[in-house]
C-alpha cells in the first residue's frame, strides 16, 4: 500500500474532521477523501463511520490506525537509514550547454550592432 495513502488516513483519523486533516496535509478535502476511499477499497472494509458528525472509526478503522501508523514509522526509519528515501527532492541545474545569461548594457551575441 502507498505511504502517501497511510499517511493520509492516519491523518484523518486523528484530526476531528477532514476539512483541519486536509488543512494539515496541505490537500483539498476532495483528495484526502479520495485517499482514504482508495485504502477502504483495497482493504475491502470501510475504515470511518460515514453516518457520524465527526471523524469516527468503525473498529476496523481502529485496528488498522495501529498498523498504518507502524508501517508509517518502518517508512521513515528506513528513510533515514538509506539516507533519502524515495530519492524526491530539488532538480540540479544542468551543467555547461546553453546560453549565458543576458547582462544589462553587453550587445546581445548574434546580433550585429546596426551602423548609423
Amino acid at each position: 500500500m502507498d505511504i502517501t495513502l497511510l499517511g493520509h488516513f492516519v491523518a484523518a483519523a486523528e484530526a476531528p474532521d477532514f476539512t483541519r486533516a486536509a488543512q494539515a496535509l496541505g490537500v483539498t478535502r476532495d483528495t484526502l477523501s479520495s485517499s482514504v476511499k482508495q485504502v477502504e477499497a483495497e482493504l475491502g472494509y470501510a475504515l470511518f463511520d460515514r453516518s457520524a458528525e465527526s471523524t469516527t472509526l468503525t473498529e476496523i478503522g481502529v485496528a488498522f490506525l495501529d498498523d498504518a501508523r507502524q508501517e508509517l514509522a518502518q517508512a521513515a526509519g528506513h528513510g533515514a537509514q538509506t539516507g533519502g528515501g524515495s530519492g524526491g527532492g530539488k532538480a540540479k541545474a544542468n551543467k555547461g550547454k546553453g546560453r549565458a545569461p543576458a547582462v544589462k548594457g553587453q550587445p546581445k551575441l548574434g546580433k550585429k550592432r546596426q551602423s548609423r
